[in-house]
């Protein structure tokens, strides 16, 4: 068992290719996902140097100064540093560890699409990139722009948002809680 297999609080990926809109789709999923209670957490996987802090701001020059976790704290919002000694490709289980678990229900991943836990496939015929789900056994359900035979694999269209949470609720979030949904 691995730790993405036995992670606390069920997990859920969206994979595609690049251009395919999985942002886009979590930001229109995402609200109707709390709308049904749900506390919801996302990590974001990006193969770009980040950089959210300001130069010259007091976080920014105690990260600098060798800080290896700064964890800036305001009245709405915190947000944690942290630096990697050697910069590297980034596992979805680091990230993962740096969540609070006890207040979510359920983490969505935008990205880490070789990575082996629950996923959704994002195709766009547009594309002309090949389907993911006839080589990873953890693709889940397919979204996609054109009807496709994709065996026992649940497809939806980009505008059946609804469809999507119900299989979110039914088919992740219930059998990982072993208990049927609402």
């Amino acid at each position: 068992m691995t730790f993405l297999t036995k992670f606390p609080v069920p997990l859920l990926g969206f994979a595609a290719f690049s251009g395919t809109g999985k942002t886009t789709l979590l930001e229109q999923l995402i609200p109707l996902l709390i709308a049904q209670g749900l506390r919801v957490a996302l990590v974001k996987h990006s193969h770009h140097d980040i950089e959210m802090d300001k130069p010259g701001k007091d976080s920014y020059r105690l990260r600098k100064a060798g800080a290896s976790q700064v964890v800036l704290a305001g009245t709405h919002r915190s947000i944690c540093f942290h630096e990697h000694e050697q910069a590297h490709d980034s596992q979805l289980s680091e990230q993962l560890a740096l969540l609070n678990t006890q207040n979510l229900d359920l983490v969505l991943v935008e990205g880490y699409r070789d990575q082996a836990f629950p996923k959704i496939e994002l195709h766009r015929s547009v594309l002309q990139k090949p389907f993911l789900y006839t080589t990873d056994a953890n693709i889940i359900g397919i979204v996609c722009d054109q009807p496709i035979d994709a065996g026992d694999l649940p497809l939806f269209d980009f505008t059946q948002l609804q469809k999507i949470v119900s299989f979110i609720l039914n088919e992740v979030i219930a059998v990982a809680n072993n208990k049927p949904s609402k």
